[in-house]
């Protein structure tokens, strides 16, 4: 069935998160000389396991939890069966009207987007902004969030996976667009719909064909064990960097999970990180 495309007439992108790295291992952690990390927070305590394959998003995390980066910050956005998320600096003496997600520490750090990882319960992954401003999928300096997520079943996680593949043909079919903008646009200031259209098909003919080549994306028998099990977010796969997980106080995670909410996903009440520390072996 055809399936028609309206970047051409309206200029939106597509916005739905590309699974680029299904195709995943296991994420057991068996070296026993990861970096632990304590989150002392109002609502209790987090120990978080810092992965060694993810180098710069450790040694980053590591750098800002010990010069005090996030003691005070708060859990700014919290999304039911989804993720929490911390790590704005802002957030420390903000309003409780105010509209966070925006601070940052001046830089942002190379995705190390790792295929033995995925977004199962519990992982540690760093936020970061879009791909159509962000296209190297740079993280966030300082921003976090910690998978909450829910369980699939196996029928749910086949419909993803043809979602996702094809968003794939959308964010091919975009790039091939953007290449094409001064001509797009000459075509819409002269209302020329049918010269949209046959563009249109032309690029979205390209881009199916471009997709047809590589291997489509499916997940693994690890992923699907973990999300028909403990559950996670699998649409967020291979755009993201996972760099950790909870290793205690999953119990305090689903507490904050669970915070009623309003404006943004600001949970109503704060819930703050009293204290950050590295746990010394």
């Amino acid at each position: 069935m055809k399936k028609v495309f309206f970047l051409l007439l309206t200029l939106t992108a597509w916005s739905m998160a590309v699974c680029t790295g299904c195709q995943q291992k296991s994420n057991s952690m068996n070296k026993g000389d990861e970096t632990l990390v304590k989150f002392e927070t109002t609502e209790g305590n987090i120990t978080i396991k810092l992965y060694n394959e993810t180098p710069k998003h450790r040694d980053n995390f590591i750098k800002l939890v010990k010069n005090g980066t996030y003691d005070s910050t708060l859990f700014h956005r919290v999304i039911k069966n989804f993720m929490i998320q911390a790590g704005d600096p802002k957030s420390k003496d903000a309003a409780d009207t105010a509209m966070l997600g925006n601070g940052d520490v001046g830089y942002t750090i190379p995705a190390e987007i790792n295929p033995k990882f995925f977004h199962r319960r519990g992982v540690l992954a760093a936020a970061r902004q879009s791909d159509e401003v962000n296209p190297k999928r740079e993280s966030s300096g300082c921003q976090f969030y910690i998978v909450t997520g829910r369980k699939f079943s196996e029928a749910q996680l086949i419909d993803l996976e043809n979602q996702l593949n094809e968003s794939r043909v959308g964010e091919v079919f975009n790039e091939l667009a953007r290449k094409h903008m001064k001509e797009i646009y000459k075509m819409r200031r002269a209302g020329d719909n049918d010269g949209l259209l046959e563009l249109q098909d032309k690029l979205e003919a390209e881009a199916r064909a471009q997709v047809d080549k590589e291997p489509a994306l499916q997940f693994s028998k690890e992923q699907v064990q973990a999300y028909t099990t403990v559950g996670g977010a699998p649409h967020l796969d291979g755009a993201y960097t996972v760099f950790g997980e909870v290793t205690e106080g999953m119990d305090v995670v689903d507490k904050i999970g669970n915070a009623k909410t309003g404006r943004a996903d600001r949970p109503v009440t704060n819930i703050r990180i009293l204290k950050a520390e590295v746990l010394e072996k």
